[in-house]
């Protein structure tokens, strides 16, 4: 009878389950994406950090994501596992991937921020901290705090998505809203009150992220449908790599983007040094504090995108395994939808207002060329962010029916072929820009491979792509028709 509570997954429509789960995910996700963009903002329009803040930032981004990529690994790959045992009223399954992947987060969790503490030096050079002296030093700075809190992000991170197979999104929202309010009142008290430069914006990350720990716990505490027992806290090999299998496109879509920024930002260090402007001393760290802040408008966007796929995970995985396949196709349609029209929305941003999203980030402090730049990386990096859209949802989509394989490849091709491979060749060519240019084009080459996916899981849901075509034609004319109703009015 526990399974209950659960069945309106596969009874619902299928637009209401998206709103109940698909929100709560966003403003989970977009949260936890404000944690560094905000305290980027602070840094930037603090005169004593400027574009030196912003580049350390930028350096200590990827190395946070190699973090969550861990972290999401267990808890996603735990509510798919979860989503579908439910689905199939396994309910002690359940209970016993969600034991073993609390244990799995805290070792992976310790072992990460060890290696951290060891290796800073190294690690941050690798990421391109060396630039000049002042962005090697907020680096070394910023990276010593934010790995102390290591443990926090990652527990909270991972237990987010399990709190919503249990079938409470809001909580999940709830926890995640509440450590980035406090980051958000501590951020200026510790950056301008107290004069704490980078070690008070990352003070005032780690205790936002410890709130949501703890509310995790509290809640874990106080499941209702797959509260693990003692015993479920020992580990399974066999529940234990089903669910990292489950999880592993999550991890590789964040730990490639990990290698993506890597490549990227040594390109810049090293084609920065060579042109006319950024070779000098002065000028050096301001198109890695640049490229910085369009990755983190970006990952706005893709907080949103990735909300709406991955907080469909539970009613995906619910029907899957529950063999209701036309209901899992009408989600799919509705999510392409959905995720080219958030792409859409971006691109306009991006391409008629560029100054004033630099201008958030501390332009009015900076030099000519700051902005420039910005202005030009904004308009080029994200030109094809309609198709980034539309590949994450079919990343998650095809994660959430059990089928990692065709997940996995989709994401490793798109970060590591394309992402890394065009971010080492085009600046050969391009020098500075062909930095930009791998963004897109990455996007576009993985959009064609996408389509073949999409055809293909239509054909397994007993569907035609036709119908797909004609919602997108439906779509198209929208606009059309709402100028003709608006001309009569």
């Amino acid at each position: 009878m526990e399974n209950n509570s659960n069945q309106h997954l596969g009874e619902e429509s299928i637009a209401k389950l998206m709103g109940r789960y698909a929100v709560p995910c966003i403003i989970s996700l977009l949260v936890g994406a404000l944690y560094n963009i905000v305290d980027q903002i602070f840094i930037a329009n603090a005169a004593y950090l400027g574009s030196y803040g912003n580049a350390a930032n930028t350096v200590v981004f990827p190395l946070t994501v190699i973090a969550l990529a861990i972290a999401v690994m267990i808890g996603d790959g735990c509510c798919a596992f979860v989503s579908i045992s439910l689905g199939q009223n396994n309910t002690n399954k359940a209970k016993r991937s969600t034991g073993n992947s609390i244990i799995m987060v805290i070792a992976s969790s310790i072992i990460l921020s060890a290696v951290y503490l060891i290796f800073s030096r190294q690690i941050i050079a690798m990421f391109g901290g060396t630039v000049n002296a002042e962005t090697f030093r907020h680096s070394k700075e910023y990276f010593f705090y934010i790995t102390l809190g290591m443990p926090f992000y990652m527990f909270g991170q991972a237990m987010n998505p399990i709190i919503r197979a249990d079938g409470n999104p809001r909580f999940a929202m709830a926890s995640t809203l509440a450590g980035a309010a406090v980051n958000i009142v501590l951020d200026p008290l510790f950056i301008f009150g107290f004069k704490w430069g980078m070690m008070g914006a990352a003070v005032a990350t780690v205790l936002g992220q410890a709130v949501t720990a703890g509310l995790a716990v509290r809640y874990i505490l106080n499941m209702k449908l797959i509260k693990p027992a003692v015993e479920d806290f020992t580990l399974d090999g066999q529940i234990c790599r089903r669910t990292l299998v489950l999880g592993l496109t999550s991890f590789l879509s964040q730990i490639s983007l990990v290698a993506a920024m890597a490549a990227i930002n040594n390109m810049i260090r090293k084609y920065g040094a060579l042109d006319p402007v950024f070779g000098r001393e002065q000028y050096a760290q301001i198109p890695m504090a640049v490229v910085g802040i369009v990755m983190k408008f970006f990952q706005i966007v893709i907080s949103i995108v990735v909300g709406m796929a991955a907080g469909c995970i539970p009613v995906v995985g619910y029907n899957i395994g529950a063999n209701k396949k036309q209901r899992v196709r009408e989600l799919f349609t509705r999510l392409l939808v959905a995720e080219a029209a958030v792409g859409a929305v971006a691109l306009l941003i991006v391409e008629l207002f560029p100054r004033q999203l630099i201008g958030i980030f501390g332009a009015a402090n900076e030099s000519v060329y700051y902005t420039g730049f910005a202005i030009r990386a904004f308009r080029i990096y994200l030109c094809m962010i309609i198709f980034a859209c539309v590949n994450k949802a079919c990343f998650i989509f095809l994660q959430a029916m059990g089928k990692a394989v065709s997940s996995t490849v989709l994401s490793m091709v798109r970060e590591i072929v394309f992402g890394v491979g065009f971010a080492l060749l085009l600046p050969l060519f391009f020098g500075l820009d062909g930095v930009l240019y791998s963004m897109p084009l990455s996007d576009a080459l993985t959009f064609v491979i996408a389509v073949f996916l999409i055809i293909k899981t239509y054909g397994q849901l007993d569907g035609s792509i036709l119908d797909y075509l004609g919602k997108i034609k439906k779509l198209r004319n929208y606009p059309k028709r709402l100028l003709t109703q608006l001309s009569h009015q």
